[in-house]
Formats: C-alpha cells, sequence, structure tokens
C-alpha cells in the first residue's frame, strides 16, 4: 500500500503561481495549432551577448568549477558587482560584506521574508506587484499589507495614505522601478521620503531592481542606493536575466545592508552551495566589459515600445507609455474583466495578454504586455486586434 503523503501547512499557505496558470492556456492553444503572439510573460527573447557565452565555454574547461564553490560565492563576482555599482551610479560597496550572490533575484526576493519575519509580523506589499513577493510571505507567516499603485499618484505607493499604525506594525517594505507590471519608474524624491518613512518606523526596504537597465526617453532608471542613507535602511536585488539576456543561467544578487545581506548568505548556506563558478566567472565579464550591448538592448525595447503604442492608438486604444522595463500595462476595454479580457483575446485573436487580477486586487482593470517579440510580430497583434468588436 503507498504512503500517505499529506501536505504540510506552509503548501496549503502559498499561493497559486499564476504564470504556471497562464502557461497552461497558452499551451493548450498551441497544441490546437493556433499561431499564438504570446506577450503575457517575462522571459526575454534575446540571445546572451557572445563574449559572455565564450567566458563560459572557456571556463567549463577547468576543473576548478568541477568542484563546489565557496558557499558564498567566488570573490571575483563580488568585486565585479561592487565595480558595477560604482561605474553605473556611484554607489561604494564592500564587496565581501554587502553583497550577496543568489539563484536569480528571485530567490533573494523570496527568502527575505523568513530572514526578516516571523509569523504575524507585517510587510509592505506593492498591489500590483510581482506574486513572487507573496511567496516569500507564505513562507514565513508573515502578514502582508498591500500599498495601492494607481495611475493617479504615478503607480508610487502613497505614503500619506498609509495609517501610522501600520507603518509602526511593519518590519519590511517590497518596492520595484522601474515596475511590473506598470511599467512606472521612480525618482529621487520619492526614494528618499521612503528611506525617511524607513529610518522613522524601523522598516527594512527591499528594492527590486530587475528591471534597472531599461529606461526610456533618455532616461536612465536610478538605484535606491544611489540616495544617502539607503544602505542603512535597505538592499536592493539585481538580475543579469534582463539586463544581459541571462534568464536561464540564473545569476542575481543583492547589495545593500550589511545585516540582511548576512542573513540573505546565511540563510542560502542551508539551502545551496552556491552557483556553479563557470557561471560566475562568465557573470563578472558581463559586469566588467563594455557595457554597449545593454543600451543597445534598452534601445531595442524602446522602439517596440513606441511600435506597440503607435499602432494601440490606431486602433483608438490610448494608454500611457511605459516609462521603464519591457512591460506595458493597458487599460482594458469596456465589458471585461482583466480575466475575462485575456481569455478573449487567447480564443478569439491568439495574442496572450497577461490578466492584471493576477498582480493584484488592484490590477483589476488593466493588461500586462511583454515587448518580447519583435516588432513584425507587434504590427501582426495590431492587425489581429484590429478585426475584434472592442469598445475603448
Amino acid at each position: 500500500m503507498p504512503v500517505k503523503v499529506t501536505p504540510s501547512s506552509l503548501m496549503d499557505r502559498l499561493p497559486v503561481q499564476f504564470f504556471s496558470t497562464l502557461v497552461g492556456k497558452v499551451q493548450q492553444s498551441v497544441a490546437q495549432g493556433h499561431d499564438v503572439i504570446n506577450l503575457g510573460q517575462g522571459n526575454p527573447d534575446q540571445p546572451t551577448p557572445p563574449h559572455i557565452v565564450e567566458r563560459l565555454r572557456e571556463e567549463a574547461l577547468k576543473p576548478e568549477h568541477h568542484r563546489y564553490s565557496p558557499f558564498s560565492g567566488r570573490i571575483e563576482l563580488k568585486q565585479a558587482i561592487a565595480h558595477w555599482y560604482k561605474q553605473e551610479y556611484n554607489v561604494d560597496l564592500d564587496p565581501e560584506t554587502e553583497v550577496a550572490i543568489l539563484f536569480g533575484a528571485k530567490t533573494g526576493l523570496v527568502e527575505i521574508s523568513p530572514c526578516l519575519l516571523n509569523p504575524g509580523d507585517i510587510a509592505l506589499v506593492p498591489d500590483p506587484g510581482y506574486p513572487d513577493y507573496w511567496s516569500g510571505m507564505a513562507i514565513s507567516g508573515g502578514e502582508m499589507v498591500t500599498m495601492p499603485l494607481l495611475a493617479e499618484h504615478d503607480f508610487l505607493p502613497d505614503y500619506d495614505a498609509i495609517p501610522t499604525t501600520t507603518f509602526d506594525k511593519a518590519k519590511l517594505m517590497f518596492l520595484n522601478y522601474p515596475n511590473n507590471p506598470t511599467g512606472a519608474v521612480a525618482n529621487h524624491a520619492f526614494f528618499k521620503q521612503t528611506i525617511a518613512v524607513a529610518e522613522r518606523h524601523n522598516i527594512v526596504v527591499a528594492h527590486d531592481f530587475a528591471y534597472g537597465a531599461i529606461g526610456f526617453d533618455g532616461h536612465k532608471p536610478i538605484s535606491f542606493l544611489e540616495l544617502p542613507g539607503a544602505k542603512e535602511v535597505g538592499v536592493e536585488f539585481c538580475t543579469l536575466s534582463k539586463t544581459y539576456n541571462m534568464a536561464g543561467w540564473r545569476v542575481g544578487f543583492a547589495a545593500g545592508n550589511k545585516d540582511v545581506i548576512r542573513l540573505l548568505n546565511e540563510i542560502q548556506d542551508h539551502y545551496y552551495v552556491s552557483l556553479y563558478g563557470g557561471i560566475q566567472m562568465a557573470a563578472v565579464t558581463a559586469l566588467t566589459s563594455s557595457q554597449d550591448c545593454v543600451r543597445e538592448l534598452a534601445q531595442l525595447y524602446e522602439r517596440r515600445r513606441n511600435r506597440l503604442y503607435d499602432g494601440l492608438a490606431s486602433i483608438g486604444w490610448e494608454a500611457q507609455r511605459s516609462q521603464g522595463s519591457f512591460f506595458c500595462w493597458l487599460p482594458i476595454p469596456k465589458g471585461f474583466d482583466s480575466v475575462s479580457f485575456s481569455d478573449y483575446l487567447l480564443d478569439k485573436a491568439h495574442v496572450v495578454m497577461a490578466a492584471g487580477r493576477g498582480f493584484g486586487v488592484h490590477g483589476e482593470g488593466y493588461v500586462r504586455v511583454g515587448l518580447l517579440v519583435d516588432e513584425p510580430r507587434i504590427d501582426e497583434m495590431i492587425d489581429r486586434l484590429r478585426g475584434l468588436p472592442l469598445s475603448f
């Protein structure tokens, strides 16, 4: 007789993976023979730059990388991260104490909650926001209090609308600019206000900077760590996935407050024995070589963004242009909610857009579009939408 497997209460607390549900719908449509234009996910479509791939090929031949890497990662990569922060943002970091190497930024964004929160502790989470923030909350048993991101406030949290009693109880705050899913960016004034709030109420700030390399209209997104006092109150999470098209390589890092960095390194000691050494050395090449490939990538996404919004305007679908990331946040037509509209597009036009409701209550009324197909494919998507009876 097989044993009866009873899941722990943790498994019951974990949120439903929104994107796995979306992928299932897409796969079903493809299996039916449809030509699906998938704008619903955040998987970069360009290859990793050749000089990074070549460095991995070279490193893979070295026997030293066939052994376990140091638990907290190679010092060469930590030094490269510090170099990158200094070069790009004029931020000084101690590579030994203010940098943690991660198996992708997602890992750290999930891990920070159990590092800091006990059951019942409060974390402030953006709504709409990246669903994996919720996963860490479920693992820690913490209580999630959402911060609405509304168009009338430029998709930034309105700290004046949050009760002081809530701030006093909070131990952690998640932020993400350039923002997924809204494409909004933050300015120095907002981050300065954030630091003041964190200092006043003893809150650790976790800034998700996954899309930091992607800004539009001559704007370079700013790092939270650029602001005086930022390292005293928080950490910033970065990934090579979006910046260098290295999504499958799973390289990320956290930087900032040394006490939080120590905790992240400690929890990872129990989960991992560091990242493959050859990949770490290829990441060194990515961070310390010419950054022309990064700038060219941002320009590619800007061309796609412009093509998308120009096409949408031609069919009467007006929306505020995204300022950063490779996502666009579009208000849905009349007569739908976000899930029914997403399903309608997949059924009638074989176009995938992610329902805003999947990013939180305040994501309702929107769909998220990824700029992850080429311009002719964007044109084809617009042509398919042109034939639908939509009322904007």
